[in-house]
Parts: structure tokens; sequence; C-alpha cells
């Protein structure tokens, strides 16, 4: 690594938030923009995108003045992969067992990669936003997905 970059962490999370946000508005760009007041489907993931290379821009220009205090510690394999299991069930549940099943698994095997789990504190937060999920995505924006899914009855 060049001496010239300070702070490895805020570097490397600075590249890593560039390259989501570029990705995203070269995504976008495939799709119509719209404007403010009526927006395409290109609009949000575009702005959002940019919002984030500038947020990952701030972070590499920071990298080079603010001094690194603690080294990088390992790459986190195990929690990463507790993560998108739980991306993995909230796709594969959402259709079959609801939103409801979905939310709570995702919840619960995502809290799973924390090294501060605790199930008392976990269960309580996967029902306040799987209860939070239900009153947005389905009762305020009426999307057209089950509470309850076809696995379990609903």
């Amino acid at each position: 690594m060049p001496s010239f970059i300070k702070h490895h962490k805020d570097f490397w999370t600075g590249v890593i938030f560039i390259f989501f946000g570029l990705a995203a508005i070269i995504i976008g760009r495939d799709y119509n923009m719209g404007t403010a007041g009526r927006m395409g489907p290109a609009y949000f993931p575009t702005v959002l995108g940019g919002l984030l290379a500038v947020v990952g821009l701030i972070a590499v220009i920071r990298s080079f003045f603010r001094e690194e205090t603690d080294p990088m510690g390992r790459f986190a394999v195990k929690e990463c992969i507790l993560v998108l299991l739980g991306v993995v069930l909230f796709a594969f549940l959402v259709r079959g067992g609801g939103l409801v099943a979905a939310v709570m698994a995702l919840m619960l095997v995502s809290a799973l990669a924390s090294s501060k789990f605790n199930w008392r504190t976990s269960i309580p937060v996967a029902i306040g936003v799987t209860a939070f999920s239900v009153l947005v995505f389905i009762k305020a924006l009426g999307l057209p997905l089950s509470i309850i899914g076809p696995w379990f009855g609903g």
C-alpha cells in the first residue's frame, strides 16, 4: 500500500462505495430518468448511486489526511456469509412463506452475524421490523405481497 494513504479502512471503504455508486449510475442509464416531479425508473438509483459515490470520494480523500489508530482486522467471512444467507432466505421465502416469514428469517439470520447476538434482543427487533415492513409495504404502499404465504395457509 502506498505510504500517502494514512487510513486504509477509509480508503477501501471509499473505493467500495464509489464502485457501487458508479455501478448504480451506469445500470440506471438504460432506463428513463424522468424529472424530479415525475420520476422515471432510473431517477432513484441514479441519485442514490451519485450520493454513494460522493460519500466514497469523501472517504478516499479523508484517508489521505486521517491517521489510522488501529490496523485493519480480518475480513469477516462468516459474517458476510450469514448476511448473504439472510438475503437469499428472504428471496426464497417471500412468495411461498409471505412477508412475515421472509423478514423474520432475514432479520434473525443476519443478526447471527453480530458478535453481540442475543436472542432476547434480536427477536423483538425482528418482530418490530416485520410489523413495520407489513405496514409500509403492504398496507401503505399496497404492494402485492401476502402477509402470510400459502405455505402457512395464507
